[in-house]
């Protein structure tokens, strides 16, 4: 259709994936097959990542589970839909309710940092909305590989160590239930180890059955009231029964021809686009070059000290979407990028341990989507006899109640899972995501100008080696960037850490569709990853 690169200027060590029929891409193989299975079984692209999203929460347990929030965009019948799939703080808390227990700030794990979960509910929506088979249907794949067991890959079994290792860390009686439900006498699972998750498998038919009813409104949500209420937590029924994911317009910039969606805030994806919207009036000429480099880095920076003000539910944003991603903006933005690195400021647009996964199908929809239990596991909670092991999204929430992302009652907080998607002349080019807390669209802004700048295929694109920007003027940078590019942005004020651990540079996958029609994808290195292909 619309994606013909000419020109490949970074050699990937692996072979970009084409395909017709269906196309799944994530970081699991079990769960991209459990995908693919459902496309043979005649469902769509969004039957597809329905049972692609929900094997995760099985075969990938470190990153994301049945107590996940999640995003899509999705392309169906040539429209384009956004679905927000987070879920909002507890009508009981407060900051002043949690100053009354001591805290000076909001803890990582236990009960406090938990929000109301939206991926189930999320998978409900968008079934109803899209679905070809029944949500039962769909799940199946996950509920056989939660019942009937799973082998544990390497990436995960290192993940679940180190989940074991924090929790164990952790006081409270109530951290007691994710050790039983995630280890086995005592132990985590060792690597290729068939683990079964018995419980999961339960709740999984349970939602598949009811729609999700049973988990938002009986007795499912009975289970959610009680634990919390037995842990001194803030989640009540009533906030479950109130939820409900909101379809979005996707938000957009265009850079270089291609239109660059994302979700609205909550969701971080604005970052993305602002340092996109600084980038595109550049003339980048190579990608191993400093230059390319060091102007990359110094939009996010820009891009990440507005999004860390302004970005937080939507109906408490104080800043105007539109005059942030305006054209002006952007060249005021751009101003500020010199020669040298800079400390970011915030300006003012008035004065001028993740899942990702894409699908796409033979009549065209794609669907890209990504859920996430925020931090590995979450917040080390798990709802007893339910393998629920829920999301601490919470952290993301400012203590300080003069700051826009301040935690409220009913509030939705600022949001580090983002799906994105690529349009050309109103159609749809296709999915792509970077997942990992703060790298993601550091990541989206690297593999969007991978693609468009230095005409990459999806899988060179996702394999070229990353930087990522930490605080102030400190990055790190993969391994395999060149000696002369790290040696010049250290010139420049850069202070560069080489950092050989390559989980911490995030996981991509994509999926595009080309001028002919088939289906072009590339998949993580750094992880798991596995295209499904028909």
């Amino acid at each position: 259709m619309n994606f013909k690169p000419e020109e490949y200027k970074y050699s990937s060590k692996r072979n970009v994936v084409y395909g017709h029929k269906g196309m799944v891409a994530t970081s699991q193989p079990l769960a991209a097959q459990a995908g693919l299975e459902i496309l043979k079984k005649g469902g769509n692209a969004v039957d597809a990542a329905i049972a692609t999203a929900a094997c995760l929460t099985v075969v990938e347990p470190t990153s994301n589970g049945l107590g996940s929030d999640a995003f899509a965009i999705v392309w169906f019948k040539d429209k384009i839909y956004g679905l927000n799939g987070s879920g909002y703080s507890p009508y009981s808390i407060s900051i002043d309710k949690l100053k009354e227990r001591g805290l000076k700030e909001i803890p990582k794990y236990g009960v406090i940092p938990v929000m109301v979960p939206g991926a189930p509910a999320a998978w409900s929506e968008l079934s109803k909305k899209f679905g070809k088979l029944s949500l039962i249907e769909v799940l199946q794949p996950a509920i056989n590989y939660a019942r009937y067991g799973f082998t544990v890959s390497v990436n995960v079994k290192q993940a679940w160590d180190e989940a074991y290792h924090i929790y164990r860390s952790e006081k409270g009686e109530e951290f007691k239930h994710w050790f039983d439900t995630f280890t086995k006498n005592g132990t985590t699972p060792k690597f290729g180890e068939l683990w079964k998750l018995p419980h999961h498998a339960e709740t999984l038919k349970s939602i598949g059955e009811t729609y999700g009813e049973s988990y938002y409104k009986g007795h499912i949500a009975d289970k959610f009231d009680s634990f919390f209420k037995q842990y001194k937590g803030f989640i009540t029924k009533e906030d479950l029964m109130d939820y409900k994911p909101e379809w979005v317009e996707p938000i957009s910039i265009n850079y270089k021809g291609y239109d660059v969606l994302e979700i609205p805030p909550n969701g971080q994806g604005l970052v993305a686009l602002m340092a996109l919207n600084i980038l595109k009036d550049f003339d980048f000429k190579y990608k191993d070059d400093s230059d390319t480099y060091h102007k990359q880095i110094e939009a996010i920076k820009l891009a990440f000290a507005d999004g860390q003000k302004y970005i937080t539910d939507a109906n408490h944003m104080k800043a105007d979407i539109k005059k942030i991603l305006s054209d002006s903006y952007g060249r005021l933005r751009k101003e500020s990028i010199k020669n040298t690195a800079l400390t970011p400021e915030v300006g003012d647009p008035n004065s001028g341990g993740t899942v990702y996964l894409c699908t796409a199908d033979d009549e065209g929809n794609m669907v890209s989507y990504i859920q996430s239990n925020y931090s590995g596991f979450g917040s080390g909670m798990v709802i007893p006899e339910t393998g629920i092991a829920l999301q601490n999204r919470g952290h993301n929430f400012s203590f300080d109640d003069c700051h826009d992302n301040c935690l409220l009652p009913h509030k939705k907080t600022y949001h580090t899972i983002i799906p994105g998607f690529l349009m050309k002349d109103g159609k749809a080019v296709g999915p792509f995501g970077v997942m990992g807390a703060f790298m993601q669209p550091q990541g989206h802004v690297q593999v969007v100008t991978n693609l468009i700048d230095f005409n990459m295929n999806p899988q060179e694109a996702i394999d070229a080696p990353r930087w990522q920007w930490i605080k102030d003027k400190q990055i790190q940078v993969e391994q395999d960037v060149p000696n002369h590019i790290i040696n010049d942005l250290i010139s420049r004020g850069h202070e560069v850490k080489i950092q050989p651990e390559v989980s911490t540079f995030g996981r991509g996958q994509m999926i595009l569709r080309t001028e002919e029609g088939t289906l072009c994808g590339g998949t993580e290195k750094r992880t798991d990853g596995h295209i499904a292909v028909w």
